[in-house]
């Protein structure tokens, strides 16, 4: 493994700029003007490193992964690439409930929810944010799922349609009863669709 202090210090890279008081932050910044200009598909961790004017070895140090800069640049309250692992272990037939209840309980904690719905809203009034997010969620997310389980796309996609729905009817359009619903309720009732959806 590259030491960081050699990467910095490495002659005829970039490295870390003298008295840049805050690195990670300008990484992010930066990331945040090529994810607009590219969408996540096409930015590339050396292209953020360009466009921050360090080492990608840097970039590499504080994020791991391009879907590391992305998580931490969109300020996400969770990775969900990390959550991954989460969803598909455990017995196939329950992943439908696994799944509704990792969204349901990452969206009833306050600062998680504020956040996402901070970026639901923001996507849809703006066509480079809509481009970013579906980027993300098509190849970290639900094509790794898929790929996981063996599930085609577009049943994957129905069952992320199906929860991301139900977030914005609770939490946007404040439906009732839907909007206070207890998370064991809705676990119940959306479980076997969603599971529907994923395994058939």
């Amino acid at each position: 493994m590259t030491d960081m202090a050699e990467v910095r210090r490495r002659p005829g890279r970039p490295g870390r700029r003298p008295g840049a008081a805050d690195t990670r932050g300008e990484i992010l910044t930066a990331a945040r003007r090529v994810f607009a200009e590219k969408g996540f598909d096409k930015a590339t961790i050396r292209g953020i490193a360009r466009a921050a004017g360090v080492d990608p070895a840097l970039v590499h140090h504080y994020f791991e992964t391009k879907d590391g800069v992305f998580v931490a640049a969109m300020r996400l309250p969770v990775d969900p690439v990390a959550a991954i692992p989460l969803i598909v272990s455990g017995p196939r037939e329950e992943i439908g409930e696994r799944l509704v209840r990792f969204i349901l309980t990452m969206t009833g904690e306050p600062a998680a929810r504020e956040r996402i719905l901070a970026l639901l809203r923001t996507a849809m009034v703006n066509e480079q944010g809509v481009t970013m997010l579906r980027e993300f969620f098509a190849s970290a997310v639900l094509g790794r799922v898929g790929a996981e389980l063996g599930v085609p796309p577009i049943r994957m996609q129905a069952a992320f349609s199906q929860m991301l729905g139900v977030v914005m009817a609770r939490y946007i359009m404040r439906l009732e009863p839907l909007g206070s619903a207890d998370t064991e309720e809705l676990v119940g009732l959306l479980a076997p669709t969603i599971q529907r959806y994923l395994t058939g």
